[in-house]
Order: structure tokens, then C-alpha cells, then sequence
């Protein structure tokens, strides 16, 4: 989505559950999500979680979803409206640029495919933004600054198939939420061994968006990258790999890439709070909390604070990992039936 602050407007309260759906580059999450009233809180009545790869299209992935509900509960349970969280820059025609995605991604193009009244479209880090204020204090875990948050813009950030964004920002009457492509701006590195590592990566490519380190694909890259620099043949050729070897101890090179990428991590996540001016942080994504433990070890919290005279700055900014899998959906939710979809509604 464009980095334009949107305030939010009067709620929507839609009189049956929705469809709220979570799209990032490898899984698709869905929830069928109900409000029963102004003010209650969500209910996930149902939930399911796709493979993308699987799948031809989200219009698949979805219709399987409503049709397993009309079987459960029957046809008239059927909802008639989508919310979609998915990273990506919106055209014109209601298309979306996602580099991350195996398919393309049209609303008007969903909503007519499967015959419903209107899908909607946000920012999936925006939606995130907008699940915060849902979280409980055993859904998160305190990695740095203050138990308490000052009153202030909150960064939502995480590192899943490519790495997301967004700005919370209190206002007087309703929150707004900065949604930012910040994943594709440029990786500043901070270490001798990163800068050779960033000259690695800039042979096979003029641009080197802070996501090409901090994503799950990253993870890769930096390995690759490394196993290069010491002259050895990469092993791992996932993530997953490279972190379950990190994890064990059983190959120097995949945790030495894990730490780089905590240290990456913490540096752009302290860059990030001082161009936002921010009072918290929330750590949202795939690959976290699988790494929790080993993101506590690290040097993130000291990479996070190494700016300068502004360390004192950021020893006041709380910072907090997010273990919640159903975050995403709940944030398109909430942004539904908090903000409406007034400027993000695909009618095609």
C-alpha cells in the first residue's frame, strides 16, 4: 500500500461474519470473523491455513474455505464479504505489484470470481498495526525498554516472506496507521563482516533492499552469501534449515548467518524507531518466534540501542516480540470494523 496515513473513520458493523484473510508469500491464514456487537470483542469462528504454492490463485483458496463452511453450517452461513491483508503497492485497476506472491492478486477480479457483494483490501502490516491493541501481555514477550509504552507512534514490524511495516499513531479521536514499503528500501550495514557480505549480495544485484537480509529468503541469502565469503558450499537450501541448524549447533555457518541477521535486525529495528520517532515496537513474523530463545542471546538488543548519542532515546522505546498466529487476521478484522473501507474498497 502507498505510505499515506489514513485516519479511521466511523466503525462498520456488518449484521453477518466475514471473511478476514491474511496473504503472505508462502501461507494464506483465514478466519471467518465475527462481531456481535459495537464494541465486543472478535470472534475467530472459524480458521484454516493454505499453502499458496498449492493453489492456483487466492479465488481457489478462498472458495474452498466458504464452500467448507457452507458445508458446516450451511449455505445461508455463507459470508459475502472478504477483507484481504497482503503486502504489496495498489494500481489503479485494483491490481496489486507483490513481489512476494506466486500468484497475481485482483479484489474485483475475487469478488466477481466467487459472486460476493465486496472485497476489501489493506496493507497486511497496516492490518497488524490494527490488531496491537488486541494483544494480551502473555501474547507478547519483552525483548527491550520500558514494561509500559509512553503514549506515541508504535512501529509494527516483521521479518516473514519479505519484510513489513506500518506506523500506528494515536490521535485525539481515532488512530491512524502509516502503512510503508520499508522492506525495499535500501540495507545499511553496520559491521565489517556485513559490509562483505552486502558486497557479496551487490555482485549479483544493483539493489539491495533491507528484506534480501531481513525475510525468510534472506536467511538464505545471507547464508549463501557467507558460505561464499569463507569458500565453503552451501548445505541448506530453505530457512528452515538454516535455522533448525543454527538451533542444534550443528553447522558454524548457518548460526553465524543467524546471528548476523539478528544483529541486522536490531539496527535496522533501531534505524526504523528514530525515522518514526516511536515510543514502541512490536516484532511481528514467520520466523521469530521460532528463533525467540537465540533473538534474546543475540546481539539485537545492543545493535537496536547502537546509535550514538541517541541510545539514551531508544533505551525509553519499548520493544516486544508478538507470539500470536492469528494476528494477521485478527488486524484485517479490525481494520475492517474499525476504519471501514472507505478509500480501500474494490468495486472493480
Amino acid at each position: 500500500m502507498p505510505a499515506a496515513a489514513t485516519a479511521t473513520p466511523e466503525p462498520v458493523h456488518p449484521p453477518r461474519p466475514f471473511i478476514a484473510a491474511d496473504v503472505g508469500g508462502t501461507h494464506v491464514r483465514i478466519g471467518l470473523v465475527e462481531a456481535a456487537a459495537a464494541g465486543a470483542p472478535l470472534q475467530v469462528i472459524a480458521y484454516s491455513k493454505f499453502r499458496c504454492a498449492d493453489y492456483a490463485g487466492l479465488d481457489a483458496i478462498l472458495r474452498e474455505f466458504i464452500e467448507g463452511i457452507a458445508r458446516a453450517r450451511g449455505e445461508a452461513a455463507a459470508p459475502r464479504v472478504a477483507v484481504i491483508a497482503s503486502a504489496g503497492y495498489p494500481l489503479d485497476d485494483g491490481t496489486v505489484i507483490a513481489a512476494n506472491l506466486p500468484w497475481p492478486l485482483s479484489p474485483s477480479a475475487i469478488r466477481d470470481a466467487l459472486g460476493l457483494d465486496a472485497v476489501h483490501l489493506v496493507n497486511d502490516f497496516e492490518a497488524v498495526a490494527h490488531a496491537v491493541a488486541h494483544l494480551g501481555d502473555s501474547e507478547v514477550l519483552q525483548l527491550a525498554g520500558p514494561a509500559e509504552t509512553a503514549r506515541g507512534p508504535v512501529l509494527v514490524l516483521g521479518p516473514g516472506t519479505g519484510l513489513g511495516a506500518a506506523v500506528w499513531i494515536p490521535t485525539p479521536t481515532r488512530p491512524v496507521v502509516l502503512a510503508t514499503e520499508a522492506g525495499q528500501s535500501a540495507l545499511a550495514v553496520g559491521t565489517e563482516l556485513e559490509m562483505a557480505l552486502l558486497r557479496q549480495m551487490l555482485a549479483q544485484r544493483s539493489h539491495v533492499p533491507v528484506e534480501h537480509a531481513l525475510s525468510g529468503p534472506g536467511l538464505i541469502n545471507l547464508y549463501t552469501a557467507l558460505c561464499a565469503l569463507r569458500g565453503s558450499a552451501p548445505v541448506h537450501a530453505r530457512p528452515g534449515d538454516v535455522t533448525a541448524a543454527a538451533l542444534a549447533g550443528t553447522d558454524p555457518l548457518a548460526r553465524e548467518s543467524l546471528e548476523v541477521f539478528c544483529g541486522l535486525l536490531g539496527s535496522t529495528v533501531g534505524d526504523m524507531a528514530l525515522l518514526y520517532g516511536v515510543q514502541g515496537v512490536y516484532l511481528a513474523g514467520g520466523i521469530l518466534p521460532q528463533i525467540r530463545e537465540f533473538l534474546v542471546r543475540s546481539d539485537f538488543v545492543a545493535r537496536f540501542l547502537n546509535k550514538g548519542p541517541m541510545r539514551e532515546a531508544l533505551e525509553r522505546v519499548s520493544v516486544r516480540l508478538v507470539e500470536h498466529g492469528q494476528l494477521g487476521v485478527i488486524g484485517a478484522a479490525s481494520w475492517y470494523l474499525g476504519s471501514g473501507p472507505v478509500e480501500n474498497e474494490q468495486h472493480g
